[in-house]
């Protein structure tokens, strides 16, 4: 596997936390290889570096010829934690502000959009470590999603969801729970 001396430590990392936790992967080179969502994450670490120096149309040519590749977008902006998995990814998309915990994944079509068009403002969610987001579920503008919270496929968010809570509907409707997954309720918005 020579080809992994040509990939950092955190795409490496990502690559063998993927391969650990999809049972589809059949190989640590399979992930590098063959998965967009490792692909688009290991275009958007070198996107981000570039836009963090103040290189904005480079970083902004990286992620489009990223998006390109994989069919899933992220602005360089973005802040992305360790370990984030994007299943599947096409039409995946992850807006300029948009924050992203350790270990969230997300399924294919899901949009982190934004909300206003004040320049310097955050505009766009914040998913905290552990969080789950369902096939093409929209969330949109300066939210929050609690840690270990899961939003279910074709949800609209347009607030907080609070952790360990899961938001599912259109507009969502959060239904809590506790640590262990036993429904508690319903949180009203």
């Amino acid at each position: 596997m020579d080809k992994q001396n040509n990939y950092s430590d955190e795409a490496l990392e990502l690559a063998q936390y993927i391969y650990e936790n999809d049972p589809a992967a059949t190989s640590v080179e399979e992930v590098t290889d063959l998965y967009p969502g490792f692909k688009a994450i290991k275009n958007h670490l070198e996107a981000h570096k570039l836009y963090s120096k103040g290189e904005v149309y480079e970083a902004r040519k990286l992620s489009e010829a990223s998006r390109t590749e994989t069919g899933i977008e992220i602005h360089p902006g973005a802040k992305l934690g360790k370990n984030i998995f994007i299943d599947h990814g096409m039409g995946v998309v992850i807006g300029e502000t948009a924050i992203l915990g350790d270990r969230a994944k997300l399924y294919h079509g899901v949009t982190l959009g934004g909300t206003g068009n004040e320049k310097g403002k955050k505009r766009h969610p914040t998913i905290q470590h552990d969080v789950e987001i369902g096939a093409n579920a929209t969330l949109l503008g300066n939210i929050t999603v609690g840690h270990h919270a899961k939003i279910g496929a074709g949800a609209v968010v347009l607030k907080d969801v609070p952790p360990y809570a899961t938001a599912v509907g259109v507009p969502a409707r959060i239904i809590l729970h506790d640590k262990n997954w036993n429904r508690i309720g319903e949180y009203q918005i």
